[in-house]
């Protein structure tokens, strides 16, 4: 997408600069050796000066290149580094420009270097809610933070959309905000630029503090299976699904054991779980027969075993047993109650 080589740019930027003041930008961007970026502390204590002073000679050195032979000759290429921006979706965050626009990791600190120096470009620092960002239109930039802002608030905990509405919902926020017809292909970057909005690896987006989005453990990856598989599933099948959808190993017992300590599964039958969430109510038999009858009052033995087996793979044996638990009693017109 770029006309230049970001490297070689930044070297004609830095040429006519003294030796300390190229050295300090090119240690605080990272843009010699193995493009490590050295703190402000690190290259004091080398060259036996303060911190502070670090600052000022690497904001000088910034407005010298500025103020540069080599800047109004290389304009250009800055300007096509703005078409880029453009291109892209005008204010972007920092990881997404480098992504789409750096041929390889030699180029990701060259560019950051040429978006600090351009004056084309201006940034915003990353904060609770968003990541470091550069854009080239602030009024733009002002809507789409509203818009990411108000989208935020409108999502429930721990709710995920699939990606295609997701985007359908993000675009009224932004034309609320006063954002009307940008390309398709821009929504989803815009959506990166947020530090509360997130996508699983199913790409299904929801608030970045819910555990379906921020997939930490193994629970959360089962989950998110079981959620695509829609139906109950035995506790190896669920290790399998982990492997098949994220390509991340986990042995059958242990998935067993972190299903079996995390409320968002039900135990359903021998190795069996479901989602709490569709309907299935936690605990053994007994436990679900006495959820029943707590909800719809007494009922005969056949109608029992009919709301059981909805909840439970269990033979209706088994849900007879139960019912000689002494928590329940037959009523005189053959029923089952809860005993008071």
């Amino acid at each position: 997408m770029l006309s230049f080589q970001p490297k070689s740019v930044t070297k004609d930027l830095l040429a006519s600069l003294p030796e300390r003041s190229r050295r300090v930008l090119s240690d605080r961007f990272g843009l010699a050796g193995k493009g490590e970026r050295r703190t402000l502390d690190a290259i004091g204590q080398e060259y036996g000066i303060t911190r502070e002073r670090v600052r000022q000679i690497e904001n000088h050195s910034i407005s010298a290149v500025r103020d540069s032979e080599a800047y109004a000759t290389l304009t250009q290429h800055l300007e096509d580094l703005k078409a880029a921006v453009a291109t892209l979706g005008a204010v972007l965050a920092e990881h997404t420009i480098v992504e789409h626009l750096a041929k390889g990791d030699a180029d990701r600190n060259h560019l950051v270097f040429l978006l600090t120096v351009g004056h084309q470009f201006d940034d915003r620092r990353e904060d609770n809610d968003f990541k470091a960002r550069w854009h080239i239109d602030e009024q733009l930039t002002e809507q789409v933070e509203a818009a990411l802002s108000s989208l935020y608030e409108s999502l429930e905990p721990n709710k995920l959309t699939p990606e295609e509405e997701f985007l359908e919902l993000f675009a009224k926020h932004l034309k609320q905000a006063g954002v009307k017809n940008r390309a398709p292909e821009v929504l989803p970057r815009w959506l990166l630029i947020s530090k509360r909005i997130g996508r699983n690896p199913l790409g299904e987006w929801g608030r970045q503090d819910s555990p379906h989005v921020r997939i930490k453990n193994t629970r959360d990856f089962a989950y998110l299976t079981l959620k695509r598989h829609g139906s109950p599933m035995h506790f190896i099948e669920v290790a399998k699904n982990i492997e098949k959808l994220f390509g991340r190993k986990t042995h059958p017992a242990t998935t067993h054991n972190e299903l079996i300590k995390d409320s968002r599964f039900v135990l359903v039958g021998r190795g069996l779980y479901a989602l709490k969430e569709w309907g299935y109510e936690p605990g053994v038999v007994r436990d679900v027969i006495a959820g029943i009858l707590k909800r719809e009052g007494p009922l005969t033995r056949e109608e029992i075993i009919e709301r059981v087996k909805r909840e439970r793979y269990v033979k209706d044996a088994t849900i007879a047993v139960n019912l000689q638990n002494d928590m329940f009693a037959k009523t005189a017109e053959g029923k089952y109650s809860l005993v008071k």
